[in-house]
């Protein structure tokens, strides 16, 4: 299993937006820039739209993983597809039509995923599993950036992996919240592939040195944890 890291750049400076993109790339560097989306009403917290979206698509090589987390996405996730984003999420808690939205961002060229809130279960969207690129779980409650591992996350982690496990799929599982030096192996030995970090990048002195110790802290945990070894 391929190890992916994917910093957000809420943490990064916003009047710095393209610097900072290509801060973590490079040889080794991000895999993804993890792009948070939000109203104020899905979450209390307000970020960017449209419009950066597609002016940070221009600006970086590195592919845009945007995380909606906004009130009917059904509506807007299809317009990110649009502004240039190659992996589009949505939040299951938001969608009124996860199905046929996962189709249309799949249609339109993107990577389709969706979002659980820590306490969303992942056993009611089993049967979804088939629909989607990748499934994130929560590792803290979405809306801010800087807060605290949730360890009563890792056996979530585990579920989801066994499900993915049971389909035989082919299907990324990403964890968002608190990932850093202390808990990413924790999450890779749990069953997940892709990272999300944030400050735990963007806080460092070297932003892309930082994305590649989280890589190999979870590539050494993830070659020796039970669900990796059944591949």
């Amino acid at each position: 299993m391929a190890v992916q890291i994917n910093p957000s750049i809420l943490s990064a400076d916003f009047a710095r937006l393209a610097e900072e993109a290509g801060a973590v790339g490079g040889p080794g560097g991000a895999d993804w820039l993890h792009v948070d989306v939000m109203d104020n009403h899905f979450v209390p917290n307000l970020t960017l739209g449209v419009p950066v979206v597609e002016s940070l698509a221009r600006a970086t090589d590195t592919p845009l993983d945007c995380h909606l987390m906004i009130e009917d996405p059904d509506r807007w996730a299809p317009r990110y597809v649009e502004a240039g984003a190659g992996s589009v999420t949505f939040h299951a808690e938001a969608a009124a039509a996860p199905v046929r939205l996962a189709r249309e961002i799949r249609a339109k060229g993107a990577r389709a995923s969706m979002a659980l809130k820590p306490a969303t279960p992942i056993e009611p969207y089993e049967d979804l599993l088939p629909e989607l690129d990748m499934v994130l779980i929560m590792t803290v409650e979405p809306g801010f950036g800087g807060q605290a591992f949730l360890d009563i996350m890792l056996p979530k982690i585990r579920r989801t992996r066994e499900l993915i496990g049971k389909h035989g799929l082919d299907l990324w599982l990403q964890i968002d919240g608190g990932v850093a030096d202390e808990t990413i192996e924790r999450c890779a030995e749990a069953g997940a592939d892709v990272f999300v970090a944030g400050s735990a990048v963007y806080g460092a002195q070297d932003p892309a040195a930082a994305v590649r110790g989280l890589r190999a802290k979870a590539e050494q945990s993830i070659a020796t944890a039970g669900w990796a070894c059944a591949h």
